[in-house]
């Protein structure tokens, strides 16, 4: 196990993660439910008005539109919001979460696209790591070749 998964927060999440993806669409009397408007939704979602009309725009999230033109949400849309939540804290770009929810939203099974997108990521993560990791060796070689101007110093450099 890696040292990001033995971390048991870090487990605990993303075993939650992983059930949320998984998850059936909600009963029909939930998708029956009246609406929620944006502003609702920004509220119980924790997220700003302005971040799910972006996710509107990206077409992450599905919504209908009530007579007078506002944004209605179902109750999914909250469940996408946290799956969307939790795939961007782990920097998965929005391409590939857009991917993901369509799967989810066909009813396929998405085990191996989520699989798919996790290693996409650490080889991403990884590549960089090794960049970061030459940009320290240059720093490093530059702070120990390192000579002094010769001016005046401040106070705070003497």
């Amino acid at each position: 196990m890696s040292a990001f998964l033995s971390d048991p927060w870090v487990e605990l999440h993303f075993h939650w993660m992983e059930g949320l993806l998984m998850a059936p669409l909600p009963l029909a009397a939930a998708q029956d439910a009246p609406g929620l408007r944006i502003g609702e939704m920004a509220k119980i979602s924790g997220f700003s008005v302005k971040t799910i009309r972006f996710y509107c725009d990206q077409g992450l999230l599905l919504t209908a539109r009530s007579e007078g033109g506002y944004r209605i949400f179902s109750l999914e849309s909250l469940a996408e919001l946290e799956i969307i939540r939790a795939l961007r804290s782990m920097d998965v770009p929005i391409s590939e979460l857009a991917r993901i929810l369509e799967v989810r939203r066909a009813g396929i099974c998405n085990c191996s696209t989520i699989k798919n997108s996790i290693s996409t990521n650490m080889a991403s993560i990884d590549s960089r790591i090794q960049m970061l990791q030459m940009m320290k060796s240059e720093l490093t070689r530059l702070l120990s070749s390192w000579q002094d101007c010769g001016g005046a110093k401040s106070e705070e450099s003497a």
